[in-house]
């Protein structure tokens, strides 16, 4: 069959937890798939980034839509500004008018929106309310729309299902708000996926918002101590006190979770009421998957064995931190005139460029980060403490990383595998910060060389004091990073039984 004539539809926020996932399955049903992204670098190292039409774009940006819609059947609707400081209800519903003209204009013929689960009367959080707009502009924008309003995720990666597992793993007794009283049904991504992809076959006629949740309904305590049967772990005594707000909560969450306190305020505040499914009409468009709907427990269960296998597909830590420098550290030529902070070390080591490279990919998360363990954790509890993503995020594979990864209070900015790693730094700084690490093999043949390169443009007073406070420790810290990774190179070589070349010599630093 000829590819132009499958279907085409339009995924936005392809890069975020449930686009991520949605995609390959759109394309194994049968669909030729098109994304929008701000980066199109973004994708580079996606395993369906060559099955798919990559379209740059901003939602913010009404120009750039007309291009990206053309030819469009179906539209999914699948970003918000979870984290995002400052206007983001102007910026959501901004952004849900420029999509619904250009696809009203486009001759889409279907748009499918993911929202959340929220009462149907009285006050809803900020979040949810804007979420619960984003639906109402959809379905007046004159094409079709279907708004999923899904309650709690839960799948490996996913920022709901995380708050519950570290709050449980961490705390063997819980006082707790008194929202883990409130009654919850959530849903298994494995789940929402299945509607999304359904949603995008339903009759031209359907235009109006669905419940979907799974088919538990819990308290938000039951979910806590339905995680600890699940992992082994005794049940959590919880109690519920009347003083703790959402704010304090979030700072709660915050410090003994890797969830940033920017996302877990608007989880909070959305836990504030209960979410229930109001009606199951989807079920007369869309029949439930084979087998039924996941249950709760089944849902944790499975998102423990695919972290155990190590096959998240995505996760909650990719999300973008609003705030957080987002430009690319410009080339050097670039810096002419304006003030840059370098820590550069040189390390000639015995271990092949490959073997060196595996040590350089697998930096973070549980590896740490070859030196100074406990500056390293000073470091992101610090970070957390003013609201930072902290050094617990960790990263989303123990072997490999794609751009656009998180890592710890990194983010990979560029990634040249078996070569280069480039990493920008996503904790609260007082300026733009990168890190660089870089394997290339030596020019006799025997070994490799190791190149980091620690870049800073401070921003105001602030910046350079903090630059020439810690440079004290950047002696210990970077010195201690490129001996121990070349010492590690080594060392699995060695393991392996390969033959290492002389004994490693240091090369001054440039």
């Amino acid at each position: 069959m000829d590819s132009s004539a499958l279907p085409l539809v339009l995924v936005t926020g392809a890069t975020g937890y449930v686009g991520g996932r949605l995609v390959p399955r759109l394309i194994d049903a049968g669909f030729r798939v098109r994304v929008l992204v701000r980066d199109p670098l973004k994708l580079t190292d996606v395993p369906w980034a060559s099955d798919v039409e990559i379209a740059t774009g901003d939602l913010d940006d009404a120009s750039t839509l007309p291009a990206a819609t053309e030819g469009v059947e179906v539209l999914y609707y699948l970003v918000h500004s979870m984290g995002r400081p400052g206007h983001f209800r102007e910026q959501e519903e901004r952004a849900a008018l420029n999509t619904a003209r250009a696809a009203k204009a486009s001759g889409v013929k279907r748009i499918v929106y993911l929202g959340g689960l929220h009462p149907v009367e009285g006050r809803l959080s900020e979040h949810l309310e804007s979420r619960k707009r984003v639906g109402e502009i959809l379905l007046a924008s004159g094409v079709p729309t279907i708004a999923l309003q899904a309650g709690v995720i839960i799948g490996s990666g996913s920022t709901s299902f995380e708050m519950v597992r570290h709050l449980t793993d961490v705390l063997p007794y819980m006082p707790a708000p008194r929202w883990v009283r409130n009654r919850i049904q959530p849903i298994a991504v494995r789940d929402v996926l299945y509607y999304l992809v359904h949603a995008a076959s339903v009759p031209s006629e359907v235009n109006r918002a669905f419940d979907i949740g799974g088919p538990d309904v819990l308290r938000y305590g039951q979910m806590m101590n339905g995680y600890a049967l699940e992992a082994g772990l005794k049940q959590r005594p919880i109690a519920a006190l009347p003083v703790m707000t959402p704010w304090l909560a979030s700072q709660w969450v915050n410090l003994v979770t890797p969830i940033p306190r920017a996302l877990a305020v608007p989880i909070i505040a959305s836990l504030q009421f209960d979410c229930v499914a109001h009606d199951e009409d989807i079920r007369q468009l869309i029949p439930d998957p084979e087998g039924g709907l996941t249950s709760y427990r089944r849902a944790v269960r499975l998102a423990l064995g695919k972290m155990k296998a190590g096959e998240v597909e995505t996760s909650w830590q990719n999300a973008v931190v609003r705030g957080a420098a987002s430009d690319p550290l410009p080339s050097d030529p670039e810096w002419a005139g304006h003030t840059v902070y370098l820590d550069v070390k040189q390390r000639r080591s015995g271990a092949s460029a490959s073997e060196l490279w595996k040590v350089i990919e697998g930096i973070g998360g549980d590896n740490g980060w070859y030196s100074f363990p406990l500056a390293w954790a000073a470091r992101g509890w610090m970070d957390k403490l003013v609201g930072g993503v902290g050094l617990r995020r960790g990263r989303r594979s123990a072997t490999e990383l794609h751009s656009g990864d998180a890592l710890d209070f990194w983010r990979v900015e560029a990634i040249e595998r078996g070569s280069l790693l480039r990493l920008r730094a996503e904790m609260k700084v007082p300026g733009l910060a990168w890190l660089e690490m870089r394997a290339t093999a030596a020019d006799d043949g025997r070994g490799s060389v190791y190149d980091q390169r620690a870049v800073f443009f401070p921003r105001g007073l602030g910046g350079r004091l903090y630059w020439f406070a810690i440079l004290p420790f950047h002696g210990v810290i970077f010195n201690g990073m490129a001996n121990r990774i070349t010492a590690t190179a080594e060392k699995a070589t060695r393991d392996r039984g390969a033959e290492v070349s002389s004994p490693p010599e240091v090369v001054p630093t440039p």
